[in-house]
């Protein structure tokens, strides 16, 4: 697909067909892209947690805010940072700035992945950590900052409004 093709089709899927699955070879495809996104150092700091058990879906719904749809999705990824790592090389603003925006850069890489495959997904930044980090039994300095339901649209969202350049660009020559 096209480069503005494919970045104009993203869209954020909150209903997915649930009868749908998404197979080992896509979501070793959608991994691919987000391993070669860029990152501080190249340090690599971000780690995937693949969750396809129905029972451990259902409680990181739970905590994050009971949204269904984590559970309707085949697939969920949970990013998260190495915070050590990072830390070890660029101290605390490796671990508060860049895996942040390592991870983030992933995550979109993720996106346009799962778009050109004729998947959906959407970016779950609101959960409780703590709990999350429990329930995947994530070790010391691992933090999650993202979940990705990723399957089959159930319906075609409509593309979202954007606002003009001219509201969000400052230009200084």
């Amino acid at each position: 697909m096209d480069f503005w093709a494919l970045v104009k089709k993203r869209r954020s899927v909150r209903k997915f067909d649930p009868k749908r699955p998404v197979s080992e070879e896509q979501t070793d495809k959608i991994l691919e892209a987000a391993i070669w996104a860029p990152s501080a150092g190249n340090m690599q700091c971000w780690r995937f947690f693949v969750v396809r058990n129905p029972e451990v879906k259902d409680q990181l719904a739970i905590r994050a805010g009971h949204q269904p749809f984590l559970n309707d999705a085949p697939v969920l990824i949970v990013v998260c940072a190495d915070l050590a790592q990072i830390a070890h090389s660029y101290g605390s603003r490796g671990s508060e700035t860049f895996a942040i925006q390592d991870t983030a850069a992933a995550i979109e890489n993720i996106l346009l992945a799962v778009t050109d495959l004729g998947l959906a997904a959407c970016w779950i930044g609101a959960f409780d950590e703590g709990r999350v980090s429990n329930i995947l039994k994530l070790e010391e300095g691992i933090r999650p900052l993202a979940m990705l339901p990723i399957g089959y649209a159930a319906d075609d969202p409509r593309p979202p409004r954007r606002r003009p350049l001219s509201e969000v660009v400052k230009r200084i020559d």
